[in-house]
């Protein structure tokens, strides 16, 4: 009986996430192109013609109507299902590591922001203003339910990042977007000094790893997003920044 509550609640959690992922990519879509995301029906990015509400139901509309638009019958990028359905994957991880409470509610809008973060700056190699300033209501409110992070480690994490990534740009142009050390000033107070290092190092190696394969394709493009590395480091210090410390500490004996 209580394994059957508890996959109930896990369902419930899940399609919560995949209702909000569905809103995110509503985001994701307008806000490069200046659009409100706050009024208006979702449209066809090919014909315009407007979704139907009973054709806009998370991933299972994309699959009843095998990822084509309803209307002119163009293909719909699976990128949607994918990020209504990461989204309600992340929903549930977010619970599962923090039960039912305020810290899920803050944890989980963090990652949502981080999505859409993540996909706006690989399509445009932007990160636009307006979601670093969301970000800062969770990294607000973490002050409050995330009580063991002191402040003097959030002022830390406000530039124990960002500062070095500024004077490395003034010495090397380009070397990081001006959104790059935004969101890692932001990500620093919310984080704390430490946990900042620790989601900063995940990005550095998961975006070493894509540059070499990058090079090693010879890809003549040689900028590349670094936000989205950024963002997978931020979110997994969110969940697992404690443990990952400890483990390395215990690793060395310390």
């Amino acid at each position: 009986m209580i394994a059957f509550i508890n996959f109930i609640l896990y369902l419930y959690i899940f399609v919560i996430g995949i209702v909000i992922g569905s809103f995110l990519n509503v985001v994701i879509y307008r806000v490069p192109k200046e659009i409100s995301f706050a009024k208006g029906r979702s449209f066809c990015p090919h014909c315009q013609a407007q979704i139907k509400g009973y054709h806009n139901v998370p991933v299972f509309s994309y699959l009843w109507l095998r990822g084509k638009c309803a209307d002119c019958g163009e293909s719909i990028s699976i990128r949607y299902p994918l990020v209504e359905l990461f989204a309600g994957l992340m929903a549930v991880l977010v619970f599962a590591v923090y039960g039912f409470s305020f810290q899920w509610l803050v944890v989980f809008a963090a990652g949502a922001i981080l999505i859409c973060i993540t996909m706006i700056d690989f399509d445009t190699m932007t990160i636009p203003n307006g979601l670093v300033l969301a970000l800062m209501a969770p990294a607000l409110l973490s002050f409050f339910f995330f009580p063991q992070v002191g402040i003097l480690s959030r002022v830390i994490g406000i530039f124990v990042i960002s500062l070095p990534m500024l004077a490395l740009v003034l010495v090397i142009p380009d070397a990081f977007g001006g959104g790059d050390i935004k969101l890692m000033a932001v990500a620093g107070f919310m984080l704390g000094w430490g946990h900042t290092l620790l989601a900063t190092f995940i990005g550095l190696l998961l975006g070493g790893v894509v540059a070499f394969y990058l090079l090693a394709q010879k890809t003549k493009d040689k900028h590349m997003p670094f936000g989205p590395y950024l963002c997978v480091g931020i979110m997994t210090a969110l969940l697992f920044g404690d443990i990952i410390i400890q483990w390395y500490f215990n690793l060395f004996g310390l």
